[in-house]
């Protein structure tokens, strides 16, 4: 080609590019030159991004470990701690809107890092009342208790002949009641674990709409769902974290610093154990409040990657996408007003939600992150009720085993959108394949159940058989008749029948012998009562432990749930890209500001009526000081796996069902904007061809009649 040649195909593409009477496109973002000294921002951005998702998520691991020692130490049903872990969602309700929306067209990194300071100051608000509460007081033989190691029989059943009077009892001082009452009241301060919780949530409302944006943005479009995906990684690799730290702080006893261990009668195995729950709070917080550091120094825009600038870049969304908005934005449009972008908001607003892609997926991920939400709360109270292990165990399980295959789901679902170059089509079939598959392997957890554990009175009869109610007043039998005993008191005794007795007093038992931590109990008749050819009636402190079958039935829970975790996050990163594609690229903070309100808004109930359900299947409830119900003692654990798992189960099913749809209406408008821009191009190319034709007929008409060599040439 000659040099003329070369001018005027650059003189042809600058008047393609920008079409004379058109609007001018200043777009301001930084020019390529300029990108290669700046490149380097954008791994800071993201290494500062996966910093915060860990931290964030650390904590949120770690709040879901430590639900069953919120409900025991301040005496809550299950119902309660689910509004305490739904407060978070309430604290993005209230602003995400607006910071997605006004914060789009903000310093983004600076508004992250503001987020950050206030979510490490309600992570920390959340530990705040261990050290205003009174020393944690459990139902566990205190009066068996002496500093001494080994003590004389003391005998938990108060006979007829020495139980103290009606009168003696009721003669207890007035005084004394009323500071018991004062002393109980202090388990509302459980407001305070709302509030922290409350104010995490709004700390954490900038961090997904506007980081994911800002990496979407300035990163290349081959890059994008790479580097969501690493954010994505890093933030599942903050729960294992968080699970592991609250496994370490559920083995420390919570009163730790504050109370002679050696005195302390009681096991991490023991269901009454509290662990240092606050102690993790602390960690996280701090951890927070060390994130916030580097969004202060980065600037409001980066260099966009060249890919980003080419008109082909966008060729998949316009198959889709209906009537863009384009937006002029030139350096002068930093001075833009707050009223100015007001204006914008409900225009914007009715963009969205003319969407149907848009919307259908919203609702599928709103459905399915309720499954999530109370499975994943509740997780670890199932593993304790349903297989008998201890809230450390449950919670470092779920660590180091669960977590990490999410993790892996989630990389490989943004490694195979890297490789295979997935369409938007071929993204949503992998996202509902992933859904479906895993959902159907979470139905072979309903046959991965164990027995109730045998408790006389409540799962089987003092005789060892399995009784007809489950009424409080089958606590009391022939073999305790002689004792006065509370049937409020839930202090588990293993007799060596293999049965687990409410208390040692319902259990019969005449004498008691304490060795170390140990509290043996002899001449228990019940005990008897149930064995009565065994010559001895003895019994030891705490629950008896579930059959052999259980554990084994244990390890096969592991590895289904291990193989379903990996299925369902397999899907994630497809359907995040999804998201981000099927809405106009100016929209896209806002998209996911909308988004993520949706999401947590709704499912702030999740937890909540989860946790109604799963409190129906309560058999025995411990009480307070001043008589009022506490937390749960035991669950059955038949009408627990059914709750659990079934609720799970229906949820994912309709958002199962809402995905097809998703899929449905996005092949029909992928397939109808495919042939409509199809017959567009055909017509351009035909008017093109008669344009040439005309133009060279009328080349020919203009030419000269005789031109020298003429004759020559005929």
């Amino acid at each position: 080609m000659d040099t003329s040649s070369k001018e005027n195909a650059h003189l042809f593409h600058k008047n393609s590019a920008q079409p004379a009477g058109g609007p001018s496109f200043t777009v301001g973002y930084p020019s390529t030159e300029e990108a290669r000294p700046c490149c380097g921002k954008l791994k800071v951005f993201l290494g500062a991004l996966s910093f915060v998702y860990f931290a964030k998520a650390l904590a949120e691991g770690y709040l879901k470990s430590t639900v069953t020692q919120i409900e025991r130490r301040f005496e809550i049903p299950s119902s309660l701690v689910g509004i305490i872990d739904g407060s978070f969602e309430i604290g993005n309700l209230l602003v995400i809107t607006f910071v997605s929306y006004f914060g789009a067209k903000l310093h983004r990194p600076k508004i992250i890092g503001a987020g950050c300071l206030v979510m490490g100051f309600g992570t920390m608000l959340i530990a705040v009342p261990q050290f205003f509460m009174e020393k944690y007081s459990y139902e566990k033989y205190e009066r068996y208790s002496p500093s001494s190691n080994v003590t004389p029989s003391i005998s938990p059943c108060y006979l007829e002949s020495s139980s103290p009077s009606p009168s003696s009892i009721l003669g207890k001082s007035q005084n004394k009641i009323s500071h018991e009452c004062v002393g109980d009241s202090s388990s509302s301060m459980w407001v305070y674990v709302f509030l922290g919780n409350l104010l995490r949530g709004l700390g954490e409302t900038p961090i997904q709409p506007l980081g994911i944006a800002y990496l979407d943005d300035f990163a290349s479009e081959d890059n994008a769902a790479f580097y969501i995906g690493c954010v994505q990684t890093v933030a599942i690799i903050g729960p294992i974290f968080g699970f592991l730290l609250g496994s370490l702080c559920a083995k420390l006893y919570v009163d730790i610093g504050f109370v002679n261990l050696d005195h302390i009668t009681i096991t991490p195995k023991d269901p009454q154990w509290v662990g240092a729950w606050w102690l993790g709070y602390l960690i996280a917080g701090f951890l927070s409040l060390l994130a916030a550091v580097p969004f202060w120094c980065l600037p409001k825009t980066l260099p966009r990657s060249q890919s980003r600038e080419n008109s082909g870049s966008t060729s998949e969304k316009s198959k889709f996408i209906d009537d863009p908005i384009h937006y002029q934005m030139a350096p002068g449009d930093d001075k833009m007003k707050i009223m100015e972008m007001a204006k914008d908001f409900l225009p914007s607003l009715k963009t969205l939600f003319r969407n149907p892609v848009y919307i259908l997926y919203l609702c599928a991920s709103t459905v399915q992150f309720n499954s999530l939400f109370g499975m994943v709360t509740y997780k670890p109270k199932y593993i304790e009720q349903q297989y008998g292990q201890s809230s450390s165990k449950a919670n470092f399980v779920i660590g180091l085993i669960n977590i990490p295959a999410v993790a892996l789901g989630i990389f490989s679902g943004g490694i195979v959108m890297k490789k295979f170059r997935l369409g938007i089509c071929e993204a949503t079939k992998l996202y509902l394949g992933s859904s479906v598959f895993g959902y159907l392997l979470f139905l072979s957890l309903f046959a991965l159940g164990c027995e109730n554990s045998s408790v006389a009175g409540l799962t089987v009869s003092y005789q060892g058989t399995k009784p007809v109610s489950y009424h409080e007043r089958a606590l009391f039998s022939d073999c305790n008749s002689r004792c006065k005993c509370s049937d409020s008191k839930w202090e588990p005794m293993c007799g060596d029948n293999g049965i687990t007795y409410v208390s040692a007093c319902l259990a019969g038992c005449q004498s008691s012998s304490r060795s170390g931590k140990n509290i043996i109990f002899s001449n228990c008749t019940c005990v008897g009562f149930a064995a009565p050819k065994s010559g001895n009636w003895s019994g030891m402190m705490g629950r008896c432990q579930k059959d052999n079958g259980c554990s084994q039935m244990f390890l096969y829970f592991l590895v289904i749930s291990v193989i379903t975790s990996y299925t369902l996050s397999l899907g994630g990163i497809p359907g995040y890209i999804l998201l981000l594609r099927c809405i106009q690229p100016q929209l896209k903070s806002f998209a996911l500001g909308i988004y993520t309100l949706a999401v947590r808004v709704l499912g702030i109930p999740a937890p909540v009526y989860f946790g109604v359900l799963i409190d129906t299947s309560c058999l025995k409830w411990g009480f307070k000081k001043c008589g009022s119900r506490g937390s749960c003692r035991l669950y059955d654990s038949h009408a627990f796996r059914h709750i659990y798992l079934g609720l799970t189960t229906l949820l994912g099913t309709v958002s199962v069902f809402l995905s097809m749809a998703v899929l449905f209406v996005l092949k029909k408008k992928y397939v109808s904007k495919h042939s409509s821009l199809i017959t567009t191009r055909e017509k351009i190319g035909m008017s093109s061809s008669i344009k040439k034709e005309t133009c060279a007929a009328r080349d020919r008409g203009l030419q000269p009649k005789y031109w020298p060599g003429k004759e020559t040439r005929l």
